[in-house]
C-alpha cells in the first residue's frame, strides 16, 4: 500500500515538475525591446486635434489609430513646468515626493537660487562649464528608467535626449548609461562627469556635422501655403513677440540674416532670458540659441535621436532598453507666439513629420510592434492674455518682480523696515525667516499677514499659509494641487493661486506670447498615447493622472516602480493586444 503510494506520488512529480514544467519556467519574460518614452514640451491636448486634418497618416494619426489615448489626463499639482513636469512623468509622483518643484528655487541655507540640473561638483563634456554643470541630484526618488537599470542588473541602456538639460537629465534618471544636451556655445550635444569622461566617439562625429548651422542656412517658412493656416489668428497681431532684428512677427523669418556675423540676434548684448520659464540665464544671446524657437530645433534632438538608436543599437541587443527622448521647441516657440501662432501650428505640422520619421526608424530597426512607446507633456500653455481679452474673454497678466517689490513695501509698512520677502518663485512667497526669527514675531503670524496682502491684489483668486498646508489633507481640488507641489525644505511661506486666464509675465505690462505653471485645465490636461509593444487599440475619458505613466510602464515590464511613486497603473492599457 505504502508503495503503491510513493509510486504515484513519483509519477505525478514528474508529470507535474518534469520537462515541460521546466520550459515553462524558462520561457523568456515578455518584454518589449525598447521602451521610447516621448514628451513634448508644452503640448496642449487640443494640439492632437487641432490640427488634425493637416497631419500626416503616418505620425500623430498613426499613434492614435494604432494605439491607446487617455483623453483625460492632467497634471495634479501645481506648478506645472518642464523641471517638474519631466520628473512627475518619470517618477510616478508629485514634487512633493520627487523634490522638483520647481525649475528653480530658493536655497535657504545658501542664500541664494538654485537651477533644477544645477550640479557644481561635475563638469562639463564636450561643451561650456554653464551648460555642463547639470546632473539629476536634485530629484528624490528613482525613476521608471532607473528602476529598468536595477531591475536588469544594470544591463539595460537607458539615455536620456533633448536639446534642454533639464528634459533630458530628469528622465533619464540617477543611474542612466548617458544624457545629452544641447549646449548654444558651442552648437553641439553635450553631457557632464556625472556620465562619462569624454563623449562617444558617435556623438562626437554627429557634432562634427554641424547640423545646426545647415538648419539655420535658410529662412524659416511656412511648410504649406500661408493661406492654409486657418486654426490660427492671423500672422501679424499685436500679442506675439519678435526675434531679435525683426520689426513684425511674421513669415518668412530670415534666419540667415538675423544670424550673420553682423545679425541682431548674434550680437544683441547683454543679460537675456531664454524663452520658458526658468531657463538659466546667459550673457549673451549666442546665435544658435535662436534654433531652439524655431522647428529645426526639433528636427535636430531627432537626428541626435534617431543616431543613439543606431549607434548604441538600443533594442537590438537582446535586452530592454529605454530611449527618453523630449521635443523642446514647441515650448520655446510656444512661449514666444504663443498657441494660436501660425508658428505654433507650423512647428506641430512638422513635428508630425518627426513622429512618422521615428516610427519608421523604430519599424525598420527594432521591429515592427517590438517597441512600447508612450507620448505625453510636462505642461500644457494659456492662451495670450491679450488674444482673449480681444475677444471679451477675461484675462490678464502680472509682473513677478513689481509685484514681489509691492508686497515687500507692503510688509514694511507693517512690520517696519528690512527685507521680509526673499524671493517670489513658482508663485510661492520666500519669506526672510531669520529676520523673522530677530524681530521675535511669529513666523504662522506673519505667514497669515501676507496672505492678507497677497488677496487685495488683481488678478489674485487664493493664498494660503504654507503651516495651513501642511495640517490638512486634501484628494482634490485646488488644495490639492498646492500641497502635491509643496515640499517644506524647499518651498515657500506662502503660495499664491491666480485667476483663470491670468498669468505670469516677466516682460509686464507688455504681454506678449505665453507661459504656464497654474492648475488650470489648459495648463494641466495633455495628451497621454500608448502605441506599440502589447497595446490595444482604444481610448478612454476616465480620468488619468500624469503620476500613472510610470507604474503603468512598471506592468508592461514586469519590473518595480519607482520608489516615490504614487500612481497607479492604468488597467485600460494593460489589456493584452489580441
Amino acid at each position: 500500500m505504502r508503495n503503491t503510494f510513493l509510486t504515484g506520488l513519483l509519477v505525478a512529480t514528474a508529470v507535474l515538475g518534469g520537462p515541460a514544467a521546466s520550459a515553462q519556467k524558462t520561457k523568456p519574460l515578455p518584454r518589449p525591446k525598447l521602451v521610447v518614452g516621448i514628451v513634448v514640451d508644452q503640448m496642449r491636448y487640443d494640439y492632437l486635434y487641432r490640427y488634425w486634418n493637416k497631419y500626416g497618416a503616418d505620425g500623430f494619426r498613426r499613434l492614435l489609430g494604432e494605439g491607446f489615448s487617455f483623453e483625460n489626463c492632467h497634471y495634479n499639482y501645481v506648478p506645472t513646468y518642464t523641471g517638474p513636469g519631466h520628473a512627475s512623468i518619470y517618477t510616478g509622483t508629485t514634487p512633493s515626493g520627487h523634490g522638483i518643484i520647481g525649475n528653480n528655487w530658493l536655497v535657504r541655507e545658501a542664500g541664494r537660487a538654485t537651477y533644477v540640473t544645477e550640479d557644481k561638483s561635475v563638469q562639463a563634456v564636450g561643451g561650456s562649464a554653464a551648460a555642463g554643470q547639470m546632473s539629476p541630484r536634485h530629484m528624490l526618488t528613482t525613476t521608471i528608467t532607473d528602476e529598468l537599470r536595477l531591475a536588469t542588473n544594470f544591463q539595460a541602456k537607458t539615455i536620456g535626449v533633448c536639446i534642454k538639460d533639464r528634459g533630458s537629465i530628469l528622465p533619464a534618471g540617477h543611474a542612466a548609461s548617458a544624457a545629452y544636451w544641447f549646449d548654444d556655445v558651442n552648437g553641439a550635444f553635450i553631457t557632464s562627469t556625472f556620465y562619462a569622461q569624454q563623449l562617444p566617439e558617435w556623438v562626437q562625429q554627429f557634432n562634427a556635422r554641424k547640423l545646426p548651422e545647415q538648419y539655420m542656412a535658410k529662412p524659416w517658412t511656412t511648410l504649406l501655403p500661408i493661406e492654409q493656416y486657418t486654426e490660427s489668428t492671423a500672422d501679424d497681431v499685436p500679442w506675439e513677440n519678435t526675434f531679435v532684428g525683426e520689426t513684425k512677427p511674421v513669415f518668412p523669418h530670415d534666419l540667415p540674416a538675423l544670424l550673420g556675423p553682423n545679425g541682431p540676434a548674434a550680437t544683441a548684448a547683454g543679460p537675456v532670458k531664454q524663452p520658458g520659464a526658468g531657463e538659466p540665464p546667459r550673457t549673451k544671446w549666442e546665435s544658435r540659441s535662436l534654433l531652439r524657437t524655431t522647428p529645426f530645433g526639433n528636427t535636430l534632438t531627432l537626428d541626435f535621436a534617431l543616431e543613439a538608436l543606431r549607434a548604441e543599437q538600443l533594442g537590438q541587443r537582446g535586452q530592454t532598453d529605454f530611449l527618453a527622448l523630449s521635443f523642446s521647441s514647441t515650448d520655446y516657440v510656444g512661449h514666444h507666439f504663443g498657441p494660436n501662432a501660425i508658428e505654433t501650428e507650423d512647428t506641430y505640422l512638422r513635428l508630425d513629420r518627426e513622429i512618422a520619421r521615428l516610427l519608421k526608424a523604430l519599424d525598420q530597426q527594432v521591429g515592427k510592434g517590438q517597441a512600447l512607446v508612450f507620448l505625453s507633456a510636462d505642461h500644457g500653455a494659456a492662451h495670450s492674455p491679450e488674444f482673449l481679452k480681444s475677444q471679451r474673454i477675461p484675462a490678464g497678466s502680472v509682473g513677478p518682480r513689481l509685484w514681489r517689490d509691492s508686497l515687500q513695501a507692503r510688509l514694511t509698512r507693517r512690520l517696519g523696515p528690512g527685507q521680509w520677502v526673499l524671493s517670489y518663485e513658482n508663485q510661492q512667497v520666500y519669506l526672510n525667516r531669520p529676520l523673522i526669527a530677530q524681530k521675535k514675531l511669529d513666523l504662522y503670524q506673519v505667514q497669515q499677514l501676507v496672505v492678507e496682502l497677497a488677496v487685495q491684489f488683481t488678478g489674485v483668486t487664493r493664498a494660503i499659509a504654507a503651516t495651513d498646508l501642511q495640517k490638512s489633507h486634501w484628494e482634490s481640488g485646488l488644495l490639492m494641487y498646492l500641497e502635491n507641489g509643496y515640499l517644506p525644505s524647499r518651498s515657500g511661506d506662502v503660495m499664491v493661486v491666480m485667476e483663470p486666464g491670468w498669468l505670469e509675465s516677466y516682460s509686464y505690462p507688455v504681454n506678449k506670447g505665453t507661459t504656464h505653471g497654474s492648475s488650470g485645465a489648459y495648463d494641466t490636461h495633455v495628451p497621454l498615447l500608448f502605441w506599440g509593444w502589447r497595446v490595444p487599440q482604444g481610448e478612454s475619458a476616465f480620468p488619468a493622472r500624469i503620476t500613472d505613466i510610470a507604474p503603468t510602464v512598471a506592468r508592461f515590464l514586469h519590473i518595480q516602480e519607482p520608489d516615490g511613486c504614487t500612481g497607479q497603473p492604468l488597467q485600460d492599457v494593460l489589456t493584452k493586444k489580441k
